[in-house]
Formats: C-alpha cells, sequence, structure tokens
C-alpha cells in the first residue's frame, strides 16, 4: 500500500511526518525510474502510459509493484520468526478435524491431494482492503 501510494493509515503526528517523508522519497526513487524509463525507451508507449502521472508516478508505483511483489513478500518472510503470527490459523491440521498455523514461512505443507497452489506465497493480501486485513 506504501509503495503503491494507497496507505490509509496516518497514525499519530510523529507517524504522519515519517510517512510524509517516506512518501517524498518514493517520489524521488519513481521519478529516477520513470526518466530511465523515458530515456531507454523507444517509442511513446512509456511517456503515454505514465507521462500524465509526473507528480505522483501512481501507475508506475502499481506497475513495479506487480512486477516484484511476490519477490519483496518472499523478502519479507524469509526471514521471519517462528513465533510471529501475522496470518491467522488456515493449513488442515495432522488430523484433518481442525485449522493449523503456518509455521513455514507463511506457507502450508503440501500433505494433501490439492493443487500446487498451497505453498505459494499469499500475494493477494495487498488487495484486501486494509481495515478488513
Amino acid at each position: 500500500d506504501i509503495v503503491r501510494g494507497r496507505d490509509l493509515f496516518r497514525g499519530n503526528t510523529y507517524e504522519s511526518a515519517q510517512r510524509k517523508q517516506l512518501d517524498k522519497k518514493l517520489k524521488k526513487i519513481f521519478g529516477k525510474i520513470y526518466k530511465e524509463l523515458i530515456k531507454n525507451g523507444s517509442n511513446g508507449k512509456l511517456k503515454t502510459r505514465y507521462g500524465s502521472d509526473k507528480e505522483n508516478f501512481y501507475q508506475l508505483r502499481e506497475d513495479w509493484w506487480t512486477a516484484n511483489r511476490e519477490t519483496v513478500w518472499k523478502a519479507i518472510t524469509c526471514k521471519a520468526d517462528t513465533g510471529n503470527a501475522y496470518f491467522r490459523p488456515t493449513c488442515d491440521s495432522a488430523d484433518g478435524n481442525s485449522k493449523s498455523q503456518a509455521h513455514d514461512k507463511c506457507r502450508c505443507e503440501k500433505k494433501s491431494g490439492t493443487s500446487g497452489d498451497v505453498s505459494i506465497v499469499p500475494t493477494y493480501f495487498d488487495y484486501v482492503p486494509q481495515f478488513l486485513r
């Protein structure tokens, strides 16, 4: 949400000031990415796609997040301590009668005959509205 410029939480005065500072830095970073894209782009498609939002770069942020969210998620959870419980229990327990917490980097073990999607990184959380997370 922060990268995409859609974070709704403003927090207290100190956190708001920190958020504004972070947003300025992100605008600067995505401004550099935009300049490199335009410089290296051989046609006007990139200018057409990103040119109308040269101040906040929301479309560029969205495209960057779409391309990199799985890698970012893996980086966040790769070193996550086993005691952290960000997610509620969703994996089938050994007896199959209850749910258990995923302890292997937020992934369920692939024990059942379900599709291969049980151990992928849950990258869809960034599209759930913040107030529902």
